[in-house]
């Protein structure tokens, strides 16, 4: 009788590792770029003085070049966006760059406050538009379809990581050898980052063979989009028919005067007009960029799981709370309470973006990247027009008391638009 020998049991696989998905490698080198562009955010707020000591310019001259670099830094971004649908992120970024290095070289033989306006307005104001958070947007609507609030804050916190970077480090080179090897800096700092966006960024999921992350099926690569500015036009033409836009891009450019405008140009020679030594006022702002890290961060959680209204309410609400006490706090040394709106000033910084951006999603789909360029570019603008003025009101009162007190209760009225911000229903599908 013959034995039949049992079957032998089937060899189970090994289990697979699991691997990142390629998604967050693109977020990280949009981080480092970001990062690396923001060298030049971190630099107009010191050079107001050695600017005004060297040339005699006003303040006010000086915070026209800045109004105009921010406000080209809005304006830009909506049309980033399509020519990043028609050219492709890596081609426009590389670009961008490299105008944010030579705006910022050029400084250094500048004469005439004209040549500062087309050098650090123009130039830079270009560039950097075209690295504006649109940049972001696009590449988390691309490569996204889960974690897009966690990504839009850890994006949105790379400009702060920048400024933490480069601030103390340009604040010490101004203090110590002036403010022309600072541009230099910058200028170096921008070039730095053009290698890992050629040989890393990558524009859609498609090219690697890869669904968007969270996403159940794959989604095809889209042809290009020709007709950029036409299409960045078109779609602010529909947009402005809906009182959602009018909401969310006054409410944006009130954070845009609170922030940009106000803290990051004018906060540095406000804080040196109280005694406060340059140096230990750009580690302060510094350390807004730390807790920026951690706010925007928790923003975009915040944002995947609650109202991005009644987030954005407190938000606005908070800031301005915080500007109307600022006035009290400056002094000629660093003390708890400063330290303590440092803190709770940071957290808050741009912790608007996340919820902003989600509701541009939420109510304006595929369109919304270019949606959100044209709320940035009303972010930048009431940033220009806040850095002028501030200038300005320094210049005709001798200090920059008004402008606190005026930016704390736009604030207020940014969180009551955000409050009657109407959200889309849900669409339900009729069986």
């Amino acid at each position: 009788m013959t034995q039949t020998r049992p079957a032998p049991a089937p060899v189970q696989d090994a289990p697979r590792r699991r691997r990142v998905h390629r998604a967050w490698f693109v977020a990280a080198v949009t981080f480092v770029t970001i990062i690396g562009a923001a060298a030049f955010r971190s630099l107009p707020g010191l050079l107001i003085d050695p600017l005004h000591a060297e040339f005699g310019w006003s303040r006010g001259t000086i915070g026209a070049a800045v109004s105009v670099n921010l406000a080209l830094y809005g304006l830009t971004a909506p049309f980033a966006a399509a020519l990043m649908d028609r050219f492709g992120i890596r081609r426009v970024v590389t670009v961008a760059l490299t105008v944010i290095a030579l705006g910022a070289g050029l400084t250094v033989w500048m004469t005439a406050p004209w040549q500062l306006i087309l050098c650090w307005g123009l130039f830079v104001g270009l560039g950097s538009g075209s690295m504006a958070l649109a940049f972001a947007a696009t590449v988390t609507g691309r490569w996204f379809t889960s974690r897009r609030g966690l990504v839009s804050g850890i994006l949105t916190a790379a400009s702060a990581s920048g400024q933490l970077i480069f601030l103390p480090l340009l604040s010490w080179i101004v203090e110590h050898h002036h403010w022309r090897p600072a541009a230099v800096t910058v200028a170096l700092a921008a070039l730095a980052v053009v290698p890992f966006v050629w040989l890393l960024l990558r524009d859609h999921p498609a090219d690697v063979g890869l669904k968007p992350y969270g996403a159940t099926e794959f989604v095809p690569k889209p042809p290009p989009v020709t007709g950029a500015a036409r299409r960045a036009l078109t779609v602010l033409a529909s947009a402005v028919r809906t009182g959602q836009f009018w909401l969310l891009a006054g409410s944006f450019a009130i954070c845009g005067a609170s922030t940009n405008g106000l803290i990051q140009t004018h906060f540095v020679p406000a804080a040196h007009d109280h005694g406060m030594p340059v140096p230990a006022a750009a580690s302060l702002l510094a350390v807004i960029g730390v807790f920026d890290v951690l706010g925007t961060i928790a923003s975009g959680w915040f944002t995947d799981r609650f109202d991005s209204r009644r987030l954005l309410a407190v938000y606005y609400a908070l800031r301005g709370i915080s500007l109307l006490f600022l006035p009290m706090l400056l002094g000629p040394a660093v003390h708890l309470p400063m330290v303590f709106f440092i803190v709770f000033y940071g957290l808050d910084w741009v912790a608007t973006v996340p919820p902003t951006l989600a509701l541009c999603r939420e109510r304006f789909g595929e369109d919304s990247a270019i949606v959100f360029g044209w709320v940035l570019a009303s972010h930048q603008i009431g940033a220009a027009v806040i850095a002028w003025l501030g200038g300005f009101a320094r210049d005709v009162f001798g200090s920059y008391d008004m402008v606190w007190y005026a930016s704390g209760s736009l604030c207020a009225a940014a969180a009551l638009m955000s409050l009657v911000i109407r959200r889309r229903p849900p669409v339900v599908a009729v069986a």
